[in-house]
C-alpha cells in the first residue's frame, strides 16, 4: 500500500509538512475496507412486518390525492408514520452520522411497485433520516440515476447520468441514498472507503501530502452557478474543524476547474497529493465493494466517506437498464461545518444546508414511468 501512494506521488521519500497536522483519526468511520468485507454487521434486513408497515404509510400518503409529485417534495415524518421502524431509522441516522458512516437496507420488493410508489416509500424512509435536498439545477430532489447516453468530457455533464466509472467522489449534502430499482448487465458496482482511513494512511507516508488536502482548491460548479458566484468554488479535500476531519472530494470537478481564468493553478504538489489520494482509494485493502440488488437502500455519510460507482454495460430493452433513484439528506444532529462549505452549500445550518439552488429554479420530483 505504501507502495501505491510512493507511484503515485512519484517521491518515495517521506516528508515533514510545513504545519502540524491534525491527529490520526480513530473511531467506528476509520475502517479498512478488508476487514469489513468479512462482516455483515453493516446489512439491515428488512422483515415482513418492515415491509407491510412502509406499504400501509406510502398507500396512505398517495391516497390523499393532490400532486403527489409537488407533495412528495415536502414530505416529513408526520406525513410518513412508521411506529415499528422510526426507532430502527433514528439508530440508523446515529450509526451514519456518528459511528460506521455507511449501511445498506436489504431488501424491498420493488419489482411490484409503480415509480409513484417507489418514490413514496423511498422518500418517506428517507424523511425519518433527514430533509430533501434538490440535486440538481433543474430542482430534483428525487434523483434518477441511469446512463442517459451522455459523457463526462461535457463540462455540463455530470457522471451520474453517464454509464462511466465515476471515480471516488462525495455528494453536496450531509447523508446521501440510493434505491436500486434495476442493476445493470455487467458492472455498475457500488464501491465505499473512508476518508479518515485515507487521512490516516497519507499522515504516515507522506504526511506533505496530507497537509496539502488541507488547502483549498477549486472545484468547477459544471455549470449549475448560484446567483451572484463564480463558475467554481474553492474548498478543501480536508477541514480539520471542531475536532472533525471532513472531506469534500470530485476529482473531475477539481481537474476541469481549471478551464477557467480566475481559478487558481493546480501546482505539482497538488496534482501529487490529489493522486497519492486517488491511489490509496483504490486500494482493494481499503475499500469497500458491494452489489445493490433490486429493492437495496444504502446510506452514505458523505463527511466521512467517499463513493464510487464503476463503469457498467447496461441491456438492450429500456425497461431493463439500470435505474436507482437517489436522495441527498440534510440530517437534524449532523456536525458543525466549516466555513469554506458555504460555497457550495449556501446555508451552514443543520439539518437545513447542501444541495444545488440556482436562479429560477423550482423544487420537484420527477416521476417518469418504471420503464
Amino acid at each position: 500500500m505504501a507502495a501505491r501512494v510512493a507511484a503515485a506521488a512519484a517521491h518515495p521519500a517521506v516528508r515533514t509538512p510545513p504545519d502540524p497536522l491534525p491527529p490520526p483519526q480513530h473511531g467506528p468511520a476509520a475502517w479498512r475496507g478488508a476487514d469489513l468485507a468479512a462482516r455483515d454487521d453493516w446489512i439491515l434486513p428488512l422483515d415482513g412486518p418492515d415491509i407491510e408497515e412502509l406499504e400501509r404509510a406510502a398507500h396512505a400518503f398517495l391516497d390523499r390525492g393532490g400532486d403527489v409529485a409537488q407533495r412528495l417534495g415536502g414530505i416529513t415524518t408526520e406525513d410518513f408514520a412508521l411506529p415499528r421502524l422510526a426507532p430502527r431509522l433514528s439508530a440508523l441516522r446515529n450509526e451514519l452520522l456518528h459511528g460506521r458512516g455507511f449501511a445498506l437496507v436489504r431488501r424491498l420488493p420493488v419489482e411490484g411497485y409503480s415509480m409513484a410508489e417507489c418514490a413514496a416509500l423511498f422518500m418517506g424512509l428517507g424523511a425519518h433520516l433527514g430533509r430533501a435536498r434538490s440535486q440538481n439545477g433543474q430542482g430534483h430532489v428525487l434523483g434518477h440515476v441511469r446512463d442517459l447516453g451522455l459523457a463526462s468530457a461535457d463540462p455540463h455533464v455530470r457522471l451520474y447520468q453517464t454509464n462511466e466509472r465515476q471515480t471516488f467522489h462525495t455528494d453536496s449534502c450531509d447523508i446521501v441514498g440510493l434505491l436500486c430499482l434495476r442493476e445493470a448487465r455487467r458492472g455498475g458496482d457500488s464501491l465505499l472507503v473512508s476518508a479518515l482511513t485515507l487521512f490516516n494512511v497519507l499522515r504516515e507516508t507522506r504526511p506533505d501530502l496530507a497537509a496539502r488536502l488541507l488547502r483549498p482548491m477549486a472545484h468547477d460548479r459544471r455549470g449549475e452557478v448560484p446567483a451572484g458566484q463564480q463558475p467554481f468554488f474553492m474548498i478543501p479535500v480536508l477541514s480539520w474543524h471542531a475536532q472533525a476531519m471532513t472531506v469534500f472530494y470530485q476529482r473531475q470537478y477539481i481537474d476541469s476547474a481549471q478551464r477557467f481564468e480566475a481559478a487558481p493553478r493546480l501546482q505539482e504538489e497538488d496534482v501529487q497529493a490529489l493522486d497519492a489520494f486517488d491511489a490509496l482509494a483504490e486500494d482493494p485493502e481499503l475499500h469497500l465493494r458491494m452489489r445493490l440488488a433490486p429493492g437495496d437502500l444504502q446510506f452514505v455519510h458523505n463527511h466521512v466517506m467517499l463513493h464510487d460507482r464503476t463503469a457498467f454495460e447496461d441491456f438492450d430493452y429500456p425497461s431493463q437498464r439500470r435505474h436507482l433513484l437517489r436522495l441527498w439528506l440534510a440530517a437534524p444532529g449532523a456536525r458543525e461545518l466549516p466555513a469554506a462549505f458555504a460555497a457550495r452549500y449556501g446555508s451552514l445550518e443543520v439539518g437545513d444546508r447542501g444541495g444545488i439552488v440556482v436562479p429560477g429554479m423550482r423544487l420537484t420530483v420527477p416521476l417518469p414511468p418504471v420503464a
